[in-house]
């Protein structure tokens, strides 16, 4: 592991970049070197950001052409994460990126860019290690278990539906359950989407509303039994610990890591 880890944060206005400005800050081998966000100078004074340690900036690119920095960890929005990453890169940059909203297309062209460059892109649908470990749960009960369906529960700014953790989580169910045909040829929604949405034949339902961080429930169905596995995110410094492991361990990998479980 390098010292003195030169970190850039995209996104630094948002929650997740207020709390990451404090964890870096708090660390003993990160060192800030700067901070971008869209709404610098339009934004409000939330969060204390008149106590950070450097001005905030609207333009990446410039920042990205006139410093440098060892890693940029992008905590922004599906609108605009694959380019601030792909400048980033491009710039030789290690990137963590917690944003979701990257399809598949996206995350080849990532690791294309990473590999090229010599450097790592970490994309991470959910940094918190007990969510890492319901997702494992759930890919372990999925042997036995092969109906499933999956809620989860965000606050009412998350802009994407499905979360990246459900999709993660459906993925690495499907890698192990058997696929079973429709049970219920008969089902009809009398609204549309009722059912929520489907991925690979594992249905997904969003919530949003006040009051939520991040949570996610799987609730496996088996004759006269059922089997619940809940993750509850209830304060984002819960998140932290796995942002600041994945900026050290990003160092010296080339190309793309997807999920924090591939880093621990």
């Amino acid at each position: 592991m390098a010292a003195n880890i030169k970190v850039l944060i995209s996104g630094a206005l948002g929650k997740m970049g207020l709390e990451t400005t404090r964890a870096v800050q708090q660390d003993e081998v990160l060192e800030l070197v700067g901070l971008v966000d869209s709404g610098a100078g339009i934004m409000p004074d939330v969060g204390g950001t008149r106590t950070m340690a450097h001005p905030v900036t609207h333009d990446l690119e410039e920042w990205l052409e006139n410093n440098q920095a060892d890693v940029m960890i992008d905590f922004t929005s599906p609108q605009s994460v694959f380019k601030n990453t792909s400048l980033a890169l491009q710039h030789g940059i290690n990137c963590v990126v917690g944003t979701t909203g990257l399809n598949e297309a996206e995350l080849a062209q990532l690791d294309e860019l990473a590999q090229d460059h010599k450097v790592g892109v970490a994309v991470i649908p959910n940094f918190a290690i007990g969510a890492v470990l319901m997702m494992k749960m759930a890919q372990e009960a999925a042997l036995y278990f092969p109906d499933v369906e999956i809620i989860e529960l965000h606050h009412d700014q998350k802009l994407d539906a499905p979360s990246g953790t459900a999709i993660k989580t459906a993925e690495m169910i499907n890698q192990r359950r058997q696929r079973r045909p429709l049970q219920n040829h008969r089902e009809f929604e009398k609204l549309p989407g009722a059912r929520g949405g489907e991925l690979d034949g594992i249905r997904i339902h969003s919530v949003r509303l006040p009051g939520f961080v991040a949570h996610q429930e799987v609730i496996f169905g088996g004759i006269g039994q059922s089997l619940h596995i809940r993750h509850d995110s209830i304060d984002r410094v819960g998140f932290m610990p796995g942002v600041v492991m994945t900026v050290k361990r990003i160092i010296g990998i080339k190309g793309l890591v997807y999920g924090l479980e591939k880093l621990l």
